[in-house]
């Protein structure tokens, strides 16, 4: 039987026929050889290391090991989605129109990066046409239950434990006002600005699904006060992250309705009814049923979780490059990155970092100096510090990609309740609000980050320790009259004791709520917000250690290091001059901690490291393996 499927790969804009003869054939093999079309015509030899596939129809994913006569029918097109096995620098987003400033919401295609984009406030949001459809016949079904009296929790009837009361029609409008704001029981320091815009998106997004039974006139006019960067003030504690994030969402919603504290560019923080009138817009009344779709979701934890995942990702990549620039000072050998050693044992990120931290060291391409003044010295092998960096800050790298993936399906699942099935005419009650899976990653994204912190500290302990590094004690010159950097160090083993406490589950704790009926909670909002702590102190950690290692390369002069790592020390000390004596201390670390943040760093290493890819490296099905010509040209 033979089978004809168009196939996009995303981001393409054509469709290529993949005609199947049989129909025996798997969905793994149609997608490969679309994707073979696809390299031909676009990127020549390049291979696919990685892929999901989707029918086009119902967004549904499907099993690459399915036949394609059971998975699909003749005509019906398929979507796969391309992921790299490596670092995904290059990888694109579908829903961002930078030239328009645009981000397109779907349901299905919001990365990390792109919420993160709509947090500043520098775009805006647009459905597209498609959607709307979708979104007005899941409408039609609520519509239909309040036309014929069906009973049907959530649509009109009472929630958590007053679930099996009735509500009549007549009180329905009522009733999503009462539940709105007597759910918006929230406490504690607001959320940012960015923060909540995040927020605020990220339930547009899920409500573009199509599953929850808004209506397209409260949905447009959702969409419009984010446009117009009206933001509800939201506070940060209450969420027990099940049934979804109930208080953060419910003042989110009670801002649109015009009740509570609102911000927006043209008005500064004011009364959200004013706010919201002073922008052109008018005061949300809530359908039936919208009340609880604008209040049961995951979107505190997942887009707190957004955040860390891309500020993570950001401060490992320049982890990386400090820990060498370390390295580097301590005067360390380069024979334990050997690409062999790393082969011997195949995890992503343990690979993947070796191969950065060769490029930035000693090596044909690059050479220093202070490698060759020691080449002789006897030292057979460097403290754990040093030589297990790939090793730890890989299984790091490789647990925030693993967050990244779960906060990313996240991000693109519905998780309201209940859900509107539009195939069916079905509304479908079950527990997709349950914050379990935001809230384990998250406690995972604060053990691995913590973990690169606290390798970093073992190195500034070398750093200012005369008889580890044979520098001068505490990093500075007439010792005595100077501390240098004794007590920033202190400030380092401080940041690690804290990070050991935040990095406890917060998980594995539930109380029961909702008169028993709510009796197993995710906690994930706290999880969410230990987890950007744990990231804002290693990200001074790392600031520390920035400073501690261009300090001790001014002290090995006239000896310089490699090209990449000298370029750094001198992107730093653009700013921050050398220590020739103490100084308050506290402005430099703010003025390093700012580098961190900003990701220069890693701007300023990636063409060198680019570079010394090209030079020295091949690449066969995403794997680096040194030239034939011989692997100590990469490695001596």
């Amino acid at each position: 039987m033979v089978i004809r499927i168009p196939v996009t790969i995303h981001g393409a804009p054509d469709k290529f026929l993949i005609v199947c003869e049989s129909g025996k054939e798997t969905v793994r093999w149609l997608c490969e050889t679309a994707y073979k079309k696809f390299g031909d015509k676009y990127v020549p030899q390049m291979k696919l290391c990685n892929f999901v596939a989707r029918r086009m129809a119902d967004r549904c994913l499907l099993s690459l090991n399915d036949l394609v006569h059971d998975a699909l029918k003749d005509d019906e097109p398929v979507e796969i989605d391309t992921l790299k096995r490596l670092d995904d620098d290059d990888s694109f987003s579908a829903a961002t129109d930078e030239e328009r400033r645009v981000v397109v919401l779907d349901g299905y295609h919001l990365k990390c990066s792109d919420l993160v984009r709509l947090g500043t406030g520098d775009y805006q949001i647009e459905l597209p046409p498609e959607t709307w459809s979708i979104i007005n016949k899941a409408r039609q079904v609520v519509d239909d239950i309040i036309d014929n009296k069906k009973v049907v929790y959530g649509v009109n009837t009472g929630f958590g434990s007053f679930a099996s009361r009735i509500i009549p029609n007549d009180k329905l409008a009522d009733l999503q006002t009462r539940l709105i704001v007597s759910h918006c029981a929230g406490v504690g320091d607001p959320l940012t600005i960015e923060r909540a815009r995040m927020m605020f998106a990220l339930r547009i997004n899920i409500l573009a699904k199509g599953y929850s039974g808004i209506s397209e006139d409260t949905l447009r006019r959702i969409i419009a006060t984010f446009n117009k960067s009206c933001i509800p003030e939201i506070p940060s504690q209450g969420t027990v992250g099940a049934s979804g994030d109930l208080a953060p969402l419910a003042h989110l919603a009670a801002g649109l309705m015009g009740v509570g504290r609102m911000w927006s560019p043209k008005t500064g923080w004011g009364n959200a009814c004013d706010v919201l009138l002073e922008n052109g817009l008018e005061l949300i009344q809530y359908k039936p049923k919208e009340g609880l779709t604008m209040i049961n979701g995951t979107q505190f934890i997942t887009s707190l979780g957004a955040e860390g995942v891309e500020r993570a990702i950001a401060l490992a990549r320049q982890a990386d490059i400090i820990a060498a620039l370390s390295t580097e000072a301590l005067r360390g050998t380069v024979r334990h990155l050997h690409p062999h050693l790393h082969a011997c044992r195949p995890h992503n990120g343990q690979n993947l970092v070796a191969q950065r931290l060769r490029s930035l060291l000693s090596s044909q391409l690059y050479r220093s100096d202070i490698f060759d003044s020691h080449i002789n010295c006897g030292k057979v092998q460097d403290a754990y510090s040093i030589r297990c960096v790939p090793q730890v800050h890989g299984i790091s790298w490789d647990t925030i990609k693993f967050v990244q993936n779960i906060i990313t399906t996240e991000m693109n699942s519905a998780t309201d309740n209940p859900l509107v099935f539009t195939d069916t005419g079905e509304v479908v009650s079950g527990g997709n609000f349950h914050g379990e899976y935001p809230a384990k990653a998250l406690d995972y994204l604060a053990i691995g980050v913590h973990e690169i912190g606290s390798l970093s500290a073992c190195r500034m302990e070398r750093l200012v320790n005369h008889g580890m590094s044979g520098l001068p004690a505490f990093l500075t010159l007439e010792g005595g009259l100077n501390s240098g950097f004794m007590i920033a160090h202190c400030t380092a083993a401080a940041l690690v004791s804290e990070n050991k406490v935040l990095c406890h589950p917060s998980s594995v704790d539930s109380i029961s709520t909702s008169a028993g009926q709510e009796d197993h909670v995710s906690m994930g909002g706290w999880s969410a917000r230990k987890a950007l702590k744990v990231i804002d102190n290693v990200e001074i950690l790392m600031a520390i250690e920035l400073l501690m290692a261009c300090q001790a390369i001014d002290l090995l002069q006239p000896l310089t290091s490699t090209a990449p790592l000298q370029a750094v020390h001198s992107l730093v000390r653009q700013s921050i001059p050398a220590w020739d004596k103490d100084r308050f201390m506290a402005h430099d670390i703010e003025a390093s901690t700012r580098i961190i943040k900003s990701g220069v760093i890693w701007q300023v290493a990636k063409p060198f490291i680019e570079a010394y890819l090209d030079w020295c490296y091949h690449k066969e099905d995403g794997e680096p393996l040194p030239k034939s010509s011989s692997s100590d040209n990469c490695c001596h």
